[in-house]
């Protein structure tokens, strides 16, 4: 079994790239951080931060596209990846990739300004709750 799943931080915006009939590929630079903490000794740990390379195909792609940005924290499923390259000077390079399959952004947009496209802009009316959402979420913990 091939699978990985991450918690972290979106380390840079994302690189997206069009190819035969508007098909996309997002490459995301994406920072995992294991907490530091104190030894029984008193010896202190400090966090360990690990980098990732991303990468999402079609439909998932675009939706990194519009709505992923540095800083977000996101949860992502996926397979794991390896693949080698020669640079120009003939140097080989071996690459580490994450293929996602399955992305949850973690990031509150509360505060962040709604996306700018009509197409994806809500309707008026959705701006009052119905009762379904205001008597289920209120027992939700999160």
């Amino acid at each position: 079994m091939n699978k990985v799943m991450l918690i972290g931080n979106v380390g840079k915006e994302p690189v997206v790239h069009y190819y035969d009939a508007d098909q996309a590929v997002a490459q995301v630079s994406f920072a995992t951080t294991e907490k530091g903490y104190t030894l029984a000794n008193g010896m202190q740990v400090p966090d360990h931060t690990d980098w990732h390379n991303l990468v999402f195909f079609r439909g998932l792609a675009k939706v990194v596209e519009k709505y992923v940005h540095k800083g977000d924290r996101l949860y992502v499923e996926g397979r794991i990846r390896y693949r080698l390259y020669d640079d120009k000077q003939g140097k080989r390079h071996n690459i580490t990739e994450i293929y996602v399959d399955n992305m949850e952004m973690l990031t509150s947009r509360s505060g962040a300004s709604a996306p700018t496209s009509s197409s994806t802009s809500a309707p008026a009316s959705s701006s009052t709750p119905s009762p379904a959402e205001t008597t289920e979420n209120k027992d939700l913990p999160f």
